[in-house]
């Protein structure tokens, strides 16, 4: 079997039309594993570092740029311009995460955290990680959903969950960055940006532990039609 992708939705079944009609959207998943020791982009692990967030758009994990969300607007001056820049390490405070890019209007399903190793800084192991999952960098709850702190030193996954507000966002993903890439869908991109506070009282700068964070979620259909004009909403 061979790597193959698709210019989406991506839809899978047998039955295209009918009472017995089965075409329905596939569950599409974003992965990136953080691994606290790897320091150089480009390296499988790449986490990121004081200040510096890490993507896995570009395998491996990369150093990732946060667009500065243009909520459907293009500017000429726009994509250039990037966020707040996250906040340097400080005593007792590290900030590190990742970046999504999405399909504008997808359906988030679920996001996930998976603590695999305690992250320490060589001395002093973080008892707390706060996970803010928004359009930008965040300290606070953001658009998209919300996670319960993780305990440094429990090993499983956490799973995040949504308020009213951020449910009606996850069933239509906002319209954040403009695609550059001519030729090239989608038109716009809905920003996922997961922000990972990592707390403990003597931390200086973490550099050892493994999170592993996965997006799933549901790439919009935008050619809904009826009986007449494709059949039961799709070009198939």
């Amino acid at each position: 079997m061979g790597r193959s992708t698709f210019e989406g939705p991506v839809l899978s079944g047998d039955n295209r039309f009918g009472p017995q009609r089965d075409i329905g959207g596939v569950l599409l998943t974003q992965t990136i594993l953080l691994d606290y020791s790897k320091t150089t982009p480009q390296a499988a692990g790449y986490a990121g570092a004081s200040g510096v967030f890490a993507t896995s758009n570009t395998i491996p994990n990369s150093i990732a740029t946060i667009w500065a969300p243009q909520s459907g607007v293009f500017s000429n001056s726009g994509p250039s311009l990037t966020s707040n820049t996250p906040t340097a390490d400080a005593t007792g405070t590290n900030y590190r995460g990742a970046v999504f890019l999405l399909p504008q209007g997808s359906y988030l399903k679920s996001i996930e955290f998976d603590n695999i190793v305690q992250p320490t800084d060589g001395t002093n192991a973080v008892t707390g990680i706060q996970p803010y999952i928004s359009n930008d960098f965040a300290t606070s709850a953001g658009v998209y959903a919300t996670s319960a702190s993780i305990t440094g030193s429990s090993i499983g996954r956490t799973t995040a969950t949504f308020t009213a507000t951020q449910y009606v966002n996850a069933q239509s993903t906002l319209q954040d960055v403009q695609n550059i890439q001519p030729g090239t869908q989608p038109t716009w991109f809905s920003q996922l940006v997961v922000t990972l506070k990592l707390t403990v009282a003597s931390l200086t700068s973490v550099n050892a532990g493994k999170m592993n964070i996965i997006v799933s979620y549901v790439q919009p259909d935008p050619n809904v039609g009826n009986g007449t004009t494709y059949p039961y909403g799709n070009y198939d």
